[in-house]
């Protein structure tokens, strides 16, 4: 015959709640979400970009250049200037064919701005754009 002992700790054993299945749940979400998440690379510096009636959503896979306000220009939040330009472009184009987009301030003199595009299509981009905020 059982004690009154035995009895309560079978009880509190029995009572216990399996913390396995919801631990998996847990993980196949934790997988599912990493695996399904879209990483967007940006230049890395904040750019007033003008407004444009005509602004379209490009795809993923593009170069991404940035000239701020006092002139400077970035690629992966890395200063590289009119100079450098034609050889990181071309760098990143032996892989694959994918277009420039140049996210400049609004302020920017229209000068510098040809001189970018001038250096991106020197580098061999077939497709360079300007990035625009819509209405």
């Amino acid at each position: 015959m059982p004690t009154r002992l035995q009895r309560r700790l079978e009880q509190q054993h029995n009572e216990s709640i399996d913390m396995s299945p919801l631990l998996d749940v847990v993980f196949i979400l934790l997988i599912f979400f990493i695996v399904t998440t879209v990483f967007v690379k940006e230049t890395g510096v904040e750019v007033d970009k003008p407004q444009a009636m005509t602004a379209q959503q490009l795809e993923k896979t593009v170069i991404l250049l940035a000239i701020t306000d006092n002139g400077e220009i970035f690629y992966d939040s890395n200063p590289i200037g009119v100079a450098g330009i034609r050889g990181t472009i071309e760098q990143l184009l032996r892989s694959q064919e994918r277009p420039v987009v140049i996210q400049a301030d609004k302020h920017v003199p229209t000068q510098l701005l040809l001189e970018v595009i001038d250096e991106a299509k020197l580098a061999g981009a077939v497709s360079v754009n300007l990035a625009a905020l819509a209405p």
